[in-house]
C-alpha cells in the first residue's frame, strides 16, 4: 500500500497514529504526535488531555505566571507505537524560560517511551517552525545514530528584507526577541563568530549549521510576511496596500511586481537547502501561512500541488526515501491553479 504522512497536527484518531500536544516554548507551544507508514483515514477529532510537566518549578521551567508548562500526548499503537512527531505550535506571548521548558518537556517524553523511538520528526509552524530549526540538531543528539530523526520547518523561513518604507521591520522585531529572551545560547556558534546574533536568528543562517536532514515547507508569497514584514502598517501611505495584503487577488500589477521581488529574495536564501541532497523543499506560490495544521492544505482535493503531488505526498516521499532529490519550487503567482482562495491566511 502507498505510504504518506497525514497531517501530524490534528488530534484525530487514525490507525497507527498517536498525537500529543503542547507546552510553551519561547513564543510557542509544543505538540507531539506519533505516526506510522500506513495510509490513514480521518475520523472525528478527539480531546487530548493536558499533562503538566512533573517537577517543572524545581527545574525553573515555568510559564510567565510561575505555573508549570504542559503538553498533550496521545500514544501510538501498532506500527506507529515507536514513531514520534514533536510539533511546536505557532507564536504566543510566552517570552521567557523557553529553553528550560523545551528541555523539561523533552526529558519527560524521553522517560515516557520516546527514548526507544524508531523514528522521530521535529516540526512546527511559524514561530514554532523557527524553534524547530533552532533545536533540530539538539533533538537529533538525544537519539542513537540508528534512529531515523528528521526536522520539518513550516512557514518559519522569515527573511530580513526592507519593508515598503525602506525600514527593516523584521530585523527590529528579531533583535528584540534575541536580546529580551537571551536566545544567543541556542544560536549557531559558527555564525556568532562572524555575525550579529540578530542575523544568526534568521532561517537563512540557521540552515547553514543544521546537519540533520530537514524539509522546508513555505509559501514564497507568505501571507503573514507580506502583511507584517513587507507591508506592515505605517510603511505605506493611507490605504495603498490594505486591499492587496488582505487578498493577493486585489493587488495591482505594480504591487505584484513587488511581491515577485519578495519571492525571489526568499527563494535565493534557501540555496543551502536546495543544494543539500538530504533536504527537501515544497515552496508554493499560494497566499497562505502554515500549511501543515490544516487538512485543506496538507492533503485534500483542493490542497496546493507541485509536481502533481500534495504537501503530504511530497513530505512522505522525502521522509520515507521514496524519491531522491525531493525539491519543488513553484513558479510566480498566479501560475499555480491549485492555489485556492479558500486556503487559510494569517
Amino acid at each position: 500500500m502507498a505510504t504518506e504522512l497525514l497531517s501530524p497536527l490534528l488530534p484525530q484518531r487514525r490507525r497507527g497514529l498517536a498525537v500529543a500536544a503542547a507546552a510553551p516554548l519561547l513564543l510557542l507551544l509544543l505538540v507531539v504526535v506519533v505516526f506510522s507508514r500506513s495510509r490513514l483515514t480521518v475520523s472525528s477529532p478527539e480531546r487530548v488531555d493536558l499533562t503538566l510537566v512533573a517537577g517543572a518549578r524545581e527545574k525553573g521551567a515555568v510559564c510567565l505566571d510561575g505555573s508549570p508548562p504542559g503538553y498533550h500526548l496521545r500514544r501510538g499503537f501498532g506500527s506507529g507505537a515507536h514513531n514520534w512527531l514533536i510539533y511546536l505550535q505557532d507564536g504566543t506571548k510566552l517570552f521567557f524560560r523557553g529553553l528550560r521548558i523545551w528541555e523539561a518537556v523533552i526529558d519527560e517524553l524521553m522517560g515516557k517511551g520516546m527514548d526507544i523511538a524508531q523514528q522521530a520528526l521535529l516540526t512546527g509552524c511559524s514561530a514554532g517552525s523557527l524553534a524547530a530549526l533552532l533545536h533540530c540538531d539538539n533533538f537529533r543528539g538525544r537519539f542513537p545514530q540508528e534512529v531515523a530523526v528528521k526536522c520539518l520547518s513550516d512557514a518559519g523561513f522569515f527573511i530580513d528584507v526592507k519593508d515598503l518604507s525602506g525600514e527593516r521591520s523584521m530585523r527590529s522585531l528579531i533583535n528584540g526577541v534575541v536580546h529580551l529572551q537571551n536566545v544567543r545560547e541556542v544560536l549557531p556558534k559558527d555564525c556568532l563568530q562572524n555575525k550579529d546574533p540578530t542575523e544568526c536568528f534568521f532561517a537563512s543562517e540557521l540552515i547553514k549549521s543544521i546537519s540533520t536532514p530537514t524539509f522546508i515547507l513555505n509559501s514564497d508569497y507568505d501571507s503573514w510576511q507580506i502583511r507584517n514584514v513587507l507591508a506592515p502598517s505605517g510603511s505605506y501611505p493611507q490605504q495603498a496596500w490594505s486591499s492587496c495584503k488582505a487578498d493577493i487577488r486585489n493587488c495591482s500589477s505594480t504591487q505584484i511586481d513587488v511581491l515577485h521581488g519578495f519571492k525571489n529574495k526568499l527563494v535565493s536564501e534557501m540555496k543551502v537547502a536546495e543544494d543539500n541532497k538530504n533536504w527537501g523543499l515544497f515552496i508554493d506560490s499560494c497566499f497562505t501561512h502554515c500549511q501543515t495544521p490544516f487538512h485543506i492544505t496538507w492533503h485534500s482535493p483542493i490542497s496546493p500541488r507541485l509536481g502533481d503531488k500534495t504537501i503530504a505526498e511530497t513530505v512522505g516521499d522525502w521522509y520515507f526515501g521514496r524519491r531522491q532529490d525531493v525539491k519543488q519550487i513553484d513558479c510566480e503567482y498566479p501560475c499555480n491553479p491549485t492555489c485556492s482562495s479558500r486556503l487559510p491566511t494569517a
